[in-house]
């Protein structure tokens, strides 16, 4: 894996929260989003992180 790419858990606005490499973030999803964390290093941090967010009530599950 030479390539590193940021990963952020973006919440929709239905509450549902999704997982996106930093190359899909766009003026479009910064301005819609309600909220937004990250950058973690790997999609598998990014989703047991957002596991972590469903359990605290901060995003519905998929």
């Amino acid at each position: 894996m030479s390539e590193l790419t940021a990963w952020y858990i973006v919440k929709q606005p239905n509450g549902q929260c999704a997982i996106q490499p930093h190359s899909q973030l766009g003026e479009a999803s910064t301005t819609q989003a309600e909220e937004r964390w990250g950058p973690y290093a790997s999609e598998q941090e990014a989703i047991a992180r957002r596991v972590g967010l469903i359990r605290a009530g901060k995003c519905q599950p998929v």
